[in-house]
């Protein structure tokens, strides 16, 4: 295990492109990275994988479960903070039909679900303590109830929990249980932030648009600049944050691709969200773009805002943006267009 690359499905014939939803990397920190989960992954340990956002941890976690030998089993992945809290106990164990309101018919939790095979419970220091405690207990007994059933339940499901918060400081401040602590992270590793791993954020980044690529069959190509801005930028997103950055400037972009407009805007952004900034200069320099908007309004309103940046001067915002003075224009022609043909 001491590649570039780990694919994380099988593939009956091999494709021109990398599997660019693995673990990637050759920086150092990476490869210690690797180094841990070959170790753990056969094993039944439980492992703790703590990190920033965006760092890779559920990729991680799907790694120690192709390395296991319950590869061939469900691996199941729960995001603990994104549940209501009075649910989250039917959605870990399950429920029987009639148990509460709305319950028209039994269904299984993800430790039914997941037996056999690998659970990764995410964000684990979200959940109640109240439910942390019954976790703690299914864990060591390995035998649960679902809600509003008499029959008990074992299973044999390898749990794997990941955080980004640091989980002592989390224990001190009543979020997390110590005992809890302790079961989870028989073996913990570490994923380390973007920012620490050298040169794999070129790697990275020309994997990214590599697949672009391929998909939209163009040849498009990262300028010398925004070479230099890979190396630069903090990436505080981590690889999620640098995979769309690719991505926006891809569809903003002809042939060359500017990455640091992109992120001054970004920057200009989380400075105008900080507390204590200044309203009526940052409003102006501000873009908000609600989750779930189409791909046509979150260009159109990059397009205008940089506009309005720039006081309107379209050669300025064609550069800053990363395309051409004659693929700006097109772009604002086919807005008004399209708002002639919505007010006739």
């Amino acid at each position: 295990m001491n590649g570039v690359s780990y694919s994380l499905t099988e593939r009956s014939a091999p494709v021109p492109m990398p599997a660019i939803e693995s673990l990637l990397g050759n920086s150092v920190a990476m490869q210690e990275v690797f180094r841990l989960i070959e170790r753990v992954g056969p094993t039944e340990a439980s492992v703790l994988l703590t990190g920033e956002s965006g760092s890779g941890k559920e990729l991680a976690a799907q790694m120690i479960h192709e390395c296991s030998a319950r590869r061939s089993k469900p691996f199941i992945a729960i995001n603990c903070g994104a549940i209501p809290a009075g649910l989250i106990e039917a959605e870990l164990f399950g429920y029987e039909k009639g148990s509460f309101t709305g319950a028209v018919r039994g269904h299984a939790g993800v430790f039914e679900r997941a037996n056999g095979g690998t659970l990764l419970l995410d964000e684990v220091t979200e959940m109640p303590l109240d439910m942390q405690t019954r976790l703690l207990r299914v864990l060591e007994s390995r035998k649960f109830y679902r809600v509003g059933a008499n029959t008990e339940y074992t299973s044999d499901v390898r749990v794997i929990a990941a955080t980004n918060r640091c989980p002592l400081a989390a224990v001190q401040a009543g979020q997390l249980r110590e005992d809890l602590l302790y079961r989870l992270a028989v073996f913990p590793i570490d994923m380390p932030p973007l920012r620490n791993r050298g040169g794999d954020v070129e790697l990275l980044a020309n994997l990214f648009l590599a697949e672009l690529n391929a998909q939209s069959l163009t040849q498009k190509r990262l300028s010398a600049h925004s070479r230099m801005t890979l190396t630069q930028h903090s990436w505080p997103g981590n690889v999620r944050e640098l995979k769309n950055c690719i991505e926006r400037a891809f569809i903003l972009g002809d042939s060359v691709l500017e990455l640091a407009p992109l992120l001054q805007i970004a920057a200009r952004h989380e400075s105008a969200a900080a507390p204590g900034a200044s309203g009526a200069a940052a409003d102006g320099e501000r873009l908000e773009i609600r989750v779930g908007s189409r791909i046509y309004d979150m260009e159109r309103s990059l397009i205008e805002a940089t506009l309005d940046y720039f006081k309107g001067n379209k050669r300025r915002a064609a550069d800053a943006l990363g395309c051409s003075l004659k693929t700006l224009y097109n772009k604002l022609n086919g807005y008004s267009q399209r708002q002639e043909c919505a007010n006739s």
